[in-house]
């Protein structure tokens, strides 16, 4: 019997499980998932958890509940991909070896590398909330928070979920304001960036809904350290921004056992280099590699992870077969962006095409409002956590065009970019 290896059960290791189970005979071809973590989280959730719209139990489940029967679940920690030999020596010094590796082992937050960022005021009066622990801690420190200088800092660009920190700071917002104490907190965006998001058109809405809001921008920012002591950000060419309360977003890198394989690409991220529309990997032919690990440039999100999903199916029944691969990953990419007060925005894009206002995803009927706020935005953020538990993570067809469709866009001059 053959082996199909799939390193990492998350999000985008869960979902290939379930579709590849469905589409290979069981008397044929084993699945295997190998993660070192039995816990699920469902990580949009933690943007919510600071502000109590989620409590921390909504966003955790048990991994083994999402496989599929005939999926074989396993709780290791991989020291090392062993390409040449189709085999991952694991932490206790045994090895699983496989005929087709599927590497999903996402993304991780790593404020260790950002000098005394994870300082002595670390889950004290500098937090994150990409994490559960941060997120958890976060909340339990607005709730007693008394105001002042509040900062929103990027540490890199290549992050997971690249619109949560505008998120966080719009609904942080709504939350001091519906406290009643926004004039007692003063709000800064500090980006590497040279605008509010990559993209022209989505930068101008977001500006200037961060200008209606009253939210200081710092852009061009490339922090090279933390003063614990003095209480500032200080940049690589001496720019010093000051807090009371720090909210980082801390560098991502790909996940250790990538580096130990030696597999990362060159800027030292650890991020897998990955044919773009194959999802093959650009080093071995029998390993894939889906989601935040690869190194493709598209949003490291759960929807660009479904879209990789469908076309990496395909891709890997007709390997399977021995023949082409017949479906390209384009770069799709849709986001909801909370902009607090119930509202929301939506962008939808791929690798060519900038967010365009419109429709989504029936033209002229929507529901959905792209680069515009509306609180049916808001409900459809709110109900994809359903949707995810129930649906995405179980392989399911959802009703969503795998490649970026320009139906209801509204396309103004060039919209190449």
């Amino acid at each position: 019997m053959k082996k199909i290896l799939i390193l990492g059960g998350g999000t985008a290791g869960t979902m290939m499980a379930n579709k590849l189970r469905k589409n290979l005979p069981l008397t044929a071809w084993e699945i295997k998932v190998l993660d070192k973590d039995e816990i699920h989280y469902y990580q949009p959730g933690f943007l919510f958890i600071p502000f109590g719209i989620y409590q921390p139990e909504d966003v955790v489940r048990d991994k083994k509940d999402f496989f599929s029967k005939g999926i074989d679940f396993e709780i290791a920690e991989a020291a090392k991909i062993v390409g040449e030999e189709n085999k991952i020596l694991l932490k206790d010094g045994s090895a699983i070896s496989y005929d087709i590796l599927i590497i999903a082992t996402g993304a991780q937050v790593v404020p260790e590398e950002t000098p005394e960022l994870k300082g002595e005021l670390w889950y004290k009066d500098i937090f994150d909330f990409y994490t559960y622990e941060g997120s958890t801690k976060l909340a339990k420190k607005l709730e007693n928070w008394e105001g002042g200088k509040l900062v929103i800092n990027l540490a890199e660009t290549i992050i997971k979920c690249p619109v949560a920190p505008l998120e966080f700071t719009f609904l942080a917002d709504a939350y001091f304001t519906e406290k009643g104490m926004r004039d007692k907190v003063e709000i800064t965006y500090v980006t590497p960036l040279s605008g509010a998001f990559t993209k022209p058109k989505a930068t101008k809405m977001l500006s200037q809904l961060l200008a209606e809001k009253k939210v200081n921008v710092v852009p061009d920012f490339y922090l090279q350290r933390v003063d614990n002591e003095r209480k500032v950000l200080v940049s690589y060419d001496d720019k010093e921004v000051p807090f009371d309360l720090l909210v980082s977003i801390p560098v991502n890198k790909g996940a250790d056992v990538i580096a130990n394989s030696h597999m990362g690409d060159e800027d030292g991220l650890n991020f897998v280099p990955t044919d773009k529309q194959s999802l093959q990997s650009q080093q071995f032919k029998n390993i894939f590699v889906i989601g935040d690990a690869t190194n493709v440039p598209a949003s490291k999100a759960g929807s660009v992870a479904h879209f990789e999903a469908e076309v990496l199916t395909d891709n890997i029944l007709n390997y399977i077969k021995g023949l082409p691969f017949e479906e390209k990953f384009d770069g799709h990419s849709n986001c909801f962006i909370e902009t607090g007060f119930g509202k929301a925005a939506l962008i939808d894009f791929n690798y060519t095409t900038e967010p365009l206002p419109g429709k989504f995803p029936l033209a002229g009927i929507g529901p959905m409002e792209l680069l515009k706020e509306s609180r049916i935005n808001h409900m459809g953020k709110l109900a994809f956590k359903w949707i995810y538990w129930h649906m995405l993570l179980t392989g399911k067809t959802l009703p969503v065009s795998t490649a970026m469709s320009m139906t209801g866009k509204e396309v103004e001059e060039e919209v190449l970019v």
